[in-house]
Protein backbone atom coordinates (compact mmCIF):
# COMPACT_ATOMS: atom_id res chain seq x y z
CA UNK A 1 0.00 0.00 0.00
CA UNK A 2 1.49 3.40 -0.98
CA UNK A 3 0.10 6.60 0.93
CA UNK A 4 0.78 10.51 -0.52
CA UNK A 5 -0.08 12.61 2.45
CA UNK A 6 0.32 16.39 1.72
CA UNK A 7 1.50 18.24 4.11
CA UNK A 8 -1.44 19.60 6.02
CA UNK A 9 -2.00 16.24 7.55
CA UNK A 10 1.81 17.14 8.90
CA UNK A 11 0.57 19.65 10.03
CA UNK A 12 -2.22 18.62 12.03
CA UNK A 13 -0.43 18.08 15.52
CA UNK A 14 0.71 21.45 15.08
CA UNK A 15 -2.84 23.22 14.79
CA UNK A 16 -5.13 24.09 17.88
CA UNK A 17 -6.09 20.60 19.66
CA UNK A 18 -9.32 22.00 21.42
CA UNK A 19 -11.25 20.86 18.21
CA UNK A 20 -12.51 17.23 18.98
CA UNK A 21 -11.90 16.54 15.13
CA UNK A 22 -8.72 18.17 14.65
CA UNK A 23 -7.49 15.81 17.75
CA UNK A 24 -8.66 12.97 16.07
CA UNK A 25 -7.43 13.25 12.82
CA UNK A 26 -4.14 14.37 14.89
CA UNK A 27 -4.82 10.74 16.29
CA UNK A 28 -5.15 9.04 12.54
CA UNK A 29 -2.10 10.69 11.37
CA UNK A 30 0.17 9.53 14.34
CA UNK A 31 -1.02 5.93 13.56
CA UNK A 32 -0.39 6.26 9.62
CA UNK A 33 2.95 7.73 10.72
CA UNK A 34 3.63 4.95 13.11
CA UNK A 35 2.50 2.38 10.77
CA UNK A 36 4.68 4.13 7.94
CA UNK A 37 7.71 4.17 10.16
CA UNK A 38 7.78 0.37 10.45
CA UNK A 39 7.22 -0.10 6.80
CA UNK A 40 3.49 -1.55 6.79
CA UNK A 41 3.05 0.65 3.74
CA UNK A 42 4.88 2.75 1.78
CA UNK A 43 5.09 6.38 2.45
CA UNK A 44 5.55 8.11 -1.02
CA UNK A 45 6.44 11.76 -0.96
CA UNK A 46 7.92 14.25 -3.65
CA UNK A 47 10.27 17.31 -3.96
CA UNK A 48 6.93 19.71 -3.27
CA UNK A 49 6.89 18.54 0.48
CA UNK A 50 10.57 19.58 0.47
CA UNK A 51 9.74 23.34 -0.68
CA UNK A 52 6.92 23.60 1.53
CA UNK A 53 8.41 22.26 4.64
CA UNK A 54 11.87 24.87 3.49
CA UNK A 55 9.08 27.50 3.84
CA UNK A 56 7.60 26.49 7.51
CA UNK A 57 8.24 30.08 9.42
CA UNK A 58 8.57 28.07 12.71
CA UNK A 59 11.97 26.99 12.87
CA UNK A 60 10.94 23.93 15.51
CA UNK A 61 8.02 23.08 12.94
CA UNK A 62 10.39 23.26 9.83
CA UNK A 63 12.71 20.65 12.29
CA UNK A 64 10.20 18.30 13.25
CA UNK A 65 8.81 18.26 9.45
CA UNK A 66 11.92 17.20 8.27
CA UNK A 67 12.65 14.40 10.53
CA UNK A 68 8.91 13.08 10.13
CA UNK A 69 10.26 13.15 6.48
CA UNK A 70 12.91 11.09 6.99
CA UNK A 71 10.49 8.27 7.14
CA UNK A 72 9.49 8.94 3.44
CA UNK A 73 10.21 5.58 1.46
CA UNK A 74 10.22 6.50 -2.38
CA UNK A 75 9.87 10.47 -3.86
CA UNK A 76 8.69 11.65 -6.97
CA UNK A 77 11.03 14.75 -8.43
CA UNK A 78 8.62 17.54 -10.07
CA UNK A 79 9.56 16.92 -14.41
CA UNK A 80 7.66 17.77 -17.18
CA UNK A 81 5.22 15.03 -17.04
CA UNK A 82 3.74 16.88 -13.22
CA UNK A 83 3.87 19.83 -14.23
CA UNK A 84 2.32 19.57 -17.22
CA UNK A 85 -0.50 17.51 -14.90
CA UNK A 86 -0.29 20.06 -12.55
CA UNK A 87 -1.53 22.31 -14.83
CA UNK A 88 -4.59 20.46 -16.26
CA UNK A 89 -5.46 19.65 -12.30
CA UNK A 90 -5.30 23.59 -11.93
CA UNK A 91 -7.60 23.99 -14.70
CA UNK A 92 -10.01 21.85 -12.37
CA UNK A 93 -9.42 24.55 -9.75
CA UNK A 94 -6.86 22.32 -7.68
CA UNK A 95 -4.51 25.56 -6.27
CA UNK A 96 -0.78 25.40 -6.55
CA UNK A 97 0.91 23.21 -4.56
CA UNK A 98 -2.02 21.01 -3.92
CA UNK A 99 -2.35 20.46 -8.25
CA UNK A 100 1.17 19.27 -7.71
CA UNK A 101 1.14 17.20 -4.93
CA UNK A 102 -1.78 15.32 -7.07
CA UNK A 103 -0.09 15.05 -9.89
CA UNK A 104 3.56 13.71 -8.13
CA UNK A 105 0.62 11.72 -6.42
CA UNK A 106 -0.75 10.19 -9.43
CA UNK A 107 2.90 10.07 -11.30
CA UNK A 108 4.28 8.04 -8.50
CA UNK A 109 0.99 5.51 -8.24
CA UNK A 110 -0.10 5.72 -5.34
CA UNK A 111 -2.67 4.04 -3.66
CA UNK A 112 -4.44 6.67 -1.88
CA UNK A 113 -3.97 10.29 -1.38
CA UNK A 114 -4.48 11.85 2.81
CA UNK A 115 -5.07 15.62 3.31
CA UNK A 116 -6.84 17.36 5.86
CA UNK A 117 -7.88 20.27 3.43
CA UNK A 118 -11.38 20.51 3.25
CA UNK A 119 -11.66 22.55 0.24
CA UNK A 120 -8.99 20.17 -1.18
CA UNK A 121 -11.17 17.25 -0.26
CA UNK A 122 -14.44 18.52 -1.64
CA UNK A 123 -13.36 19.49 -5.03
CA UNK A 124 -11.23 15.90 -5.30
CA UNK A 125 -14.66 14.16 -4.28
CA UNK A 126 -16.47 16.20 -7.41
CA UNK A 127 -13.82 15.62 -9.53
CA UNK A 128 -12.85 11.87 -8.65
CA UNK A 129 -13.56 11.01 -12.27
CA UNK A 130 -10.87 13.66 -13.90
CA UNK A 131 -8.52 12.81 -10.92
CA UNK A 132 -6.36 9.28 -11.06
CA UNK A 133 -5.82 8.60 -7.56
CA UNK A 134 -8.50 8.21 -4.48
CA UNK A 135 -8.15 11.03 -2.07
CA UNK A 136 -9.66 10.73 1.33
CA UNK A 137 -9.22 12.37 4.74
CA UNK A 138 -6.53 10.39 6.73
CA UNK A 139 -9.43 9.90 9.69
CA UNK A 140 -12.19 8.72 6.97
CA UNK A 141 -9.50 6.18 5.61
CA UNK A 142 -7.81 4.91 8.57
CA UNK A 143 -11.53 3.75 9.82
CA UNK A 144 -12.25 2.06 6.44
CA UNK A 145 -8.82 0.34 6.49
CA UNK A 146 -9.49 -1.07 9.98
Amino acid sequence: MKIYLDTCCLNRPFDDQSQERIRLETEAVMIILARLSRKEWIWLGSQVWEIEINRAPDMEQHSRLNRIAGFIGQSVEIGQKELKRAGELEKFGFVGFDAVHLACAESGGTDVFLSTDDRLLKRAKRLSKKIRVKVMNPLDWLQEMI
